[in-house]
């Protein structure tokens, strides 16, 4: 099975290496040459790519079996996410026409804000513009008979912006605490695109742990697990890129389909000595 994962980084290396070992030949793309340097000893082949440029494609790769579209905006506006998300994925279908596409979206696209539950009938309607470019990015997948992957935030090994907000004295309890937290392991999602690249699934699928928690709970956990106090109330921040958003995301239909996180919710893995701050 050859398989191509655009946006080679934190999920999608581990994508690539979890691809590597089930027997796949495996080709990662990164923005820059610099961010391919840092996969020389991975078992699998990285070249540096700017996929919003149809030329920067790889022309000898051949037709990927699957194609894995995990590629991040970085720090940038509305532009860079209609680069990369939208016309990137675009590029990507029409230079290489891969048998099967993979979209890793957000959970952001949800624009719920009373704390309700939402699944994938849930009604997908952010209300920042960089949330209306995901969406046109998962209809090109999904046209294509592919499938989306909404992701709830992502942390792992040596990722965690909450847990480095706590060790940094930045963190507060927003409002008091009590917004919903959805959160998944990077590993727990790499295996995620795994299960959905095994065939006979397609559609919009939720990735997030078994637990959403208020952000109380969930700095209650890490203030715990370092023996420290809960950080101090403050505002809201009104300025989050990817909206302000207040809702509490279902994974059960992932879970039908035979998947399982390892990591149950955010208190789990902290046991597990599975996650850190950069």
């Amino acid at each position: 099975m050859n398989v191509l994962v655009a946006g080679c980084g934190f999920l999608g290396g581990a994508a690539a290496d979890f691809f590597c070992r089930g027997g796949a030949r495996v080709l990662g793309l990164c923005a820059t040459e610099e961010s391919a340097a840092a996969f020389v000893r991975a078992p699998f082949e990285v070249r540096a790519a700017d996929i919003s440029r149809r030329e920067s494609l790889p022309a000898d790769f051949g037709r990927p079996d699957v194609l894995v579209h995990c590629a991040s905006s970085g720090r940038g506006g509305v532009d860079a996410y209609r680069a990369v998300y939208r016309d990137g994925l675009r590029n990507l279908l029409e230079a290489l026409r891969p048998r099967h596409v993979i979209f890793v979206g957000s959970t952001s696209v949800y624009g719920q804000t009373r704390g309700e539950w939402v699944d994938e009938t849930s009604p997908a309607e952010p209300g920042v513009e960089t949330g209306r470019v995901l969406l046109e990015a998962e209809a090109l997948a999904l046209a294509a008979g592919g499938c989306v992957l909404r992701l709830s935030a992502l942390y792992g090994p040596a990722r965690s912006v909450l847990m480095k907000k706590y060790l940094s004295g930045t963190a507060v309890l927003e409002d008091g605490g009590g917004r919903w937290v959805n959160q998944i392991h990077r590993d727990d999602a790499a295996r995620a695109i795994l299960r959905v690249a095994g065939g006979g699934l397609d559609g919009i699928f939720n990735v997030s742990d078994n637990r959403p928690a208020t952000q109380r709970e969930v700095y209650g956990w890490i203030a715990a697990h370092f023996g420290g106090d809960l950080p101090a109330e403050g505002p809201a921040n009104p300025h989050r890129k990817r909206g302000v958003t207040n809702k509490r995301v279902s994974n059960n239909k992932l879970r039908a389909s035979g998947w399982e996180p390892l990591h149950g919710d955010f208190r789990d893995a902290l046991s597990a000595g599975a996650v850190s701050a950069a």
